[in-house]
């Protein structure tokens, strides 16, 4: 859709203003969980400007790589699954940023994030398939934007700033960015228009050389972008320094058609002047200062590339929001990828078997191929699939954070229907269990979900099978918090922690004591705090374990199994089912899928006889435990799958 550039760059302002206002608790827990990896940033078109800004504000607060890639590099890239994906889309439409995203997501990479403008689109129907992705919807208030990116690309850029200063630099001053940045989004300040006339000089060559320092890469990205994709002129963006290994030589061929646009930080002002100075006096040089460091420097280049590619519009006669696209212009933006064709029933099982197998190994069926060791594991996968298809199971016992409710909505209910599957189990003659390392917040979330007629027919383990009783039980857990003597010195140790004091929360319970982070905090960072302070004072008792927003120390004594060896006494001699997420060592689930009959929904034990993960391609969380429980029917004697449910 075409609309007059100008009309655009006027709605900045109005779009800034939404981007300091709109509420971004899920983009910040978002960046709170890529904040442990490498992350890819992807995008198309102005979409990749943003992947370009993200990649940035990832490498400066996270510390960790940031790297930025087009949706087809990014469904042929095989990077480890430990790499969190983002995709960042206005429209959400495309046929590129669609197929990147089922291919990451079957991929199952640890974290996968959408970032998208359009509710409704075609990439948020695939994300409402695949639960577990980060999806955040945030349309701007300009709407949709015309032939360029304009309004949703400095939208999606600013609101990522502040996730990122939010969570990793609470010393830092967000005020003070807005207001070096707020003039730039203004075409009549001061500040733009200095710009607005140092460029006058550059217009009447038809390429220009934008040279940057590493806090403006972004709007050099971004005007190439403009200018190539409006057919503006030439653009050659280069770094002060790479500038100088062989990209000056352009000049000394094709000065006469060359200016130079240098953006000019304080941290890159010294380079900026000394390269500057060395260039022939018959070229056209252009200086933009932008002011403060990252990341306004980051959001002022954006600014600036947005306002200096409307101005070379009028200089040269072409309206960069409606340059008129050709016919077979929009036959390749349409070009529909090549398809995998439909797939047979065979194909979709093997699939799914592979699947199981590389969760397993963490390895892909080719290296095992390689290795010779795939029939090992081919053959341990239906050994454990014949021995659930044939088990008629007494109890089921359920880890509940991340198999019954969402980790990131881990304070709201169950979902309906995974409400309906609990609902169920509880009416067959099998004894239904939770095992949670929470206390009375679960009580209560189940008793608000489940009908009351049932209560007593459910147990509940509370803190990791410390305390026991029906959900219809008031006295359990019994809210004492005067912690055994086992855990005592090592809760005051914990208190008075220099390394943990003001990074992590710190709740005692009778039998555990858990350790959340305030701020951003590595999860093997607090791991390694927990286990040195246990170290130190001698505590060789205590187990830690840890979830995925939390490291747990409990008692010894202290574990989820003992949920399991009480629904065993309720019906000896009957096989038990357990369900849970975090089945990989130290995971809190690791004992409680150690059974016999363990199935996971997400990470999953190095042993062949137990703790599989079943689920389909791409999917895992509460997704898979509802696809599990679905699957389970009542028969004489408790529950039963379905035939064929896992072949």
């Amino acid at each position: 859709m075409a609309k007059p550039y100008a009309l655009e760059i006027a709605r900045l302002q109005e779009t800034l203003r939404w981007a300091l206002a709109t509420d971004i608790e899920n983009l910040k827990n978002a960046v709170k969980t890529a904040g442990s990896s490498p992350l890819s940033a992807i995008g198309s078109g102005g979409s990749l400007t943003a992947a370009h800004a993200l990649a940035a504000l990832h490498q400066l607060f996270a510390g960790k790589p940031g790297l930025v890639q087009t949706p087809l590099e990014a469904a042929n890239a095989k990077l480890d699954t430990s790499v969190s994906q983002w995709l960042l889309s206005a429209g959400g439409s495309n046929v590129d940023i669609n197929a990147a995203a089922i291919s990451l997501i079957e991929r199952e990479h640890r974290q996968i994030a959408v970032m998208c403008g359009r509710p409704g689109s075609p990439i948020t129907e695939i994300c409402c398939r695949h639960p577990f992705v980060d999806l955040m919807l945030f349309p701007p208030p300009a709407g949709k934007d015309g032939f360029l990116a304009t309004n949703s690309l400095v939208g999606f850029s600013t609101l990522l700033a502040r996730a990122y200063i939010a969570v990793f630099d609470s010393t830092a001053s967000w005020d003070n960015v807005i207001s070096i940045v707020q003039p730039y989004s203004d075409s009549s300040s001061s500040q733009v228009q200095n710009w607005r006339n140092a460029a006058e000089r550059i217009w009447g060559r038809p390429a220009t050389i934008v040279l940057y320092g590493p806090s403006t890469k972004v709007g050099a990205v971004d005007l190439e972008s403009k200018f190539t994709e409006a057919a503006l002129g030439i653009v050659q963006p280069a770094d002060y320094r790479n500038f100088a290994h062989g990209r000056h030589h352009w000049l000394a061929k094709r000065g006469h058609d060359t200016a130079i646009l240098a953006f000019i930080t304080d941290e890159d002002r010294a380079i900026a002047d000394r390269t500057l100075d060395l260039i022939p006096a018959d070229i056209p040089i252009a200086r933009l200062k932008i002011e403060g460091r990252q990341p306004a420097a980051l959001l002022g280049s954006l600014l600036a590339a947005l306002h200096l590619t409307g101005w070379a519009g009028l200089a040269r006669g072409i309206d960069p929001g409606q340059p008129g696209v050709p016919d077979f212009g929009r036959k390749l933006y349409h070009l529909k990828l090549p398809g995998k064709g439909r797939q047979k029933v065979a194909e979709i099982r093997e699939k799914s078997a592979n699947a199981a197998i590389e969760r397993k190994t963490g390895e892909s069926i080719q290296r095992l191929v390689e290795r010779g060791t795939l029939s090992h594991w081919q053959d341990a996968l239906q050994t454990f699939v014949d021995q659930l298809q044939t088990t008629i199971f007494g109890g089921l016992v359920l880890d509940y954070d991340g198999t019954i409710v969402d980790t990131r909505h881990r304070f709201h209910p169950a979902r309906p229907e995974i409400v309906v599957e609990l609902e169920k189990i509880a009416n067959s003659s099998a004894t239904l269990a939770i095992a949670t390392g929470r206390g009375v917040s679960v009580r209560k979330d189940l008793r608000t979900v489940l009908p009351e007629g049932l209560w007593s027919r459910v147990v509940v383990g509370y803190y990791n099978g410390a305390m026991i009783g029906a959900l219809s039980d008031d006295g359990v857990p019994d809210g004492t918090d005067e912690i055994c003597p086992e855990l005592k010195e090592l809760a005051e140790a914990f208190a008075k922690s220099d390394e943990l004091s003001g990074s992590a929360k710190q709740t005692n319970r009778r039998y555990q004591i858990t350790l959340e982070p305030r701020q951003f905090m590595a999860e093997n960072r607090l791991w390694d705090i927990a286990h040195q302070l246990i170290l130190r004072t001698g505590c060789r008792d205590a187990i830690v374990t840890r979830s995925s927003h939390s490291v747990d120390i409990i008692a010894s004594g202290v574990t989820k199994t003992n949920v399991v060896s009480y629904v065993q006494e309720i019906c000896p001699d009957r096989q038990i089912l357990t369900i849970g997420d975090r089945g990989r060592w130290p995971g809190n689930d690791y004992d409680l899928l150690n059974a016999a009959m363990g199935l996971s929904v997400d990470e999953v034990s190095v042993d062949p006889v137990t703790c599989w993960n079943l689920a389909e391609p791409g999917q895992r969380g509460i997704a898979v435990t509802q696809n599990y429980l679905a699957a389970l029917e009542a028969v004489d004697g408790g529950l039963r799958f379905r035939k064929g449910t896992f072949r």
